[in-house]
């Protein structure tokens, strides 16, 4: 990240807690609002097809001792955050909640890391500032990409370039935790496979899928973290790559499909820069349960409560899911990815993918 972004952000923070004295001034109570983050305040954009946060917001305001300490946790945060980026410092949302511990007022402290994180998120919306221009960083998610793709990292020990099949290992390539500070250089690929699980991930590259077809093999690593859904939009923006996720035929594995497509509660107000609304779903469908006998689980009441919920999710409300949704309601099963296996250990690689990329006239 350059110099110019870390001041913009520095001094979007101080701008933010200079309103508080400004309300001090004017005689006014401090306080802050900001969206109301619930699934009940979330609404679908049709023309952007994301989920975008909606009118209803949330005051946090010095006028009860609650909403005081709320503000006095936010300005604390905004000196600690000021200073690292003065310092050029990274810390991750864990240290974070452990660093007030050390802070000189005891009612600034967090209680729990679920605060700090709320707050971090609630700066990054009132300031419009992504926590990742901040230098936070979550525990690393482990997310990899394997597949033919040159690019230029920017490091701490400078630039670097690497190709992502052949400079890496079989584990492929790290993504790192703010994927902006990446330059694609240059790219082989057709196209992205997302892919849910590890034990997928791995089938594939071990029977060479990313050099049969030039795909970017993704591993999502289950509910993909915010830098493998940007790098994923990044990919798809700018290298004109389709993109299809792959997961488990279950209801949570198509809310894995649902972030990458068209966003989260949790972070509706990055949709636009983390959702790649064109992301198409390769499978495991309640379809594909069917027509190759695949070895299943019987759908629980949650598992059956969910897929109810997301006959009433826009996500969802498209001919395709409905009758997949219906038939897997109809059938009572779920189904992982690694049940294909049971046609043999290449029937994924040789027969299925490739049958289902051809549907979808990927290949």
């Amino acid at each position: 990240m350059s110099a110019d972004t870390d001041q913009q952000a520095r001094e979007q923070l101080l701008d933010l807690a200079a309103q508080f004295y400004d309300q001090f001034e004017l005689g006014e109570i401090p306080h802050m609002s900001v969206p109301t983050r619930t699934k009940s305040n979330i609404e679908y954009d049709e023309e952007k097809a994301v989920w975008v946060y909606g009118d209803r917001e949330s005051t946090r305001s010095a006028n009860s001792v609650r909403g005081a300490r709320k503000l006095l946790k936010a300005v604390y945060t905004i000196e600690f955050l000021a200073n690292q980026l003065e310092q050029d410092r990274s810390s991750t949302l864990r240290e974070l909640y452990y660093l007030s511990e050390s802070w000189d007022n005891k009612e600034a402290q967090f209680n729990d890391q679920d605060e700090s994180n709320g707050l971090i998120e609630d700066l990054e919306i009132v300031s419009g500032v992504t926590r990742e221009d901040f230098h936070m960083r979550p525990e690393e998610s482990g997310a990899t990409i394997m597949g033919p793709l040159h690019l230029r990292e920017q490091t701490r020990r400078g630039e670097r370039e690497i190709h992502c099949q052949e400079d890496v290992g079989e584990g492929g390539y790290q993504i790192p935790n703010n994927p902006d500070t990446i330059e694609f250089l240059d790219a082989d690929a057709d196209f992205i496979l997302a892919v849910e699980t590890g034990g997928m991930r791995d089938r594939l590259v071990e029977n060479g899928f990313d050099e049969e077809y030039n795909a970017l093999i993704v591993h999502l690593k289950g509910q993909p973290a915010r830098a493998t859904r940007r790098i994923t939009k990044r990919l798809h923006d700018e290298l004109d790559l389709p993109v299809t996720v792959f997961a488990d035929g279950d209801p949570w594995s198509y809310r894995i499909y649902g972030s990458v497509a068209y966003g989260s509660i949790k972070s509706a107000h990055l949709s636009e820069y983390l959702a790649t609304p064109e992301a198409q779903y390769i499978g495991i469908q309640p379809a594909d349960i069917v027509e190759y006998d695949l070895p299943t689980d019987p759908l629980s009441d949650s598992d059956i409560n969910a897929l109810e919920s997301e006959l009433e999710d826009p996500r969802f409300q498209t001919d395709y899911w409905e009758e997949q949704i219906e038939l897997q309601l109809e059938i009572g099963k779920k189904s992982e990815q690694q049940s294909l296996a049971a046609r043999g250990l290449d029937f994924v690689t040789e027969t299925y993918l490739p049958e289902r990329l051809s549907e979808m006239d990927v290949i």
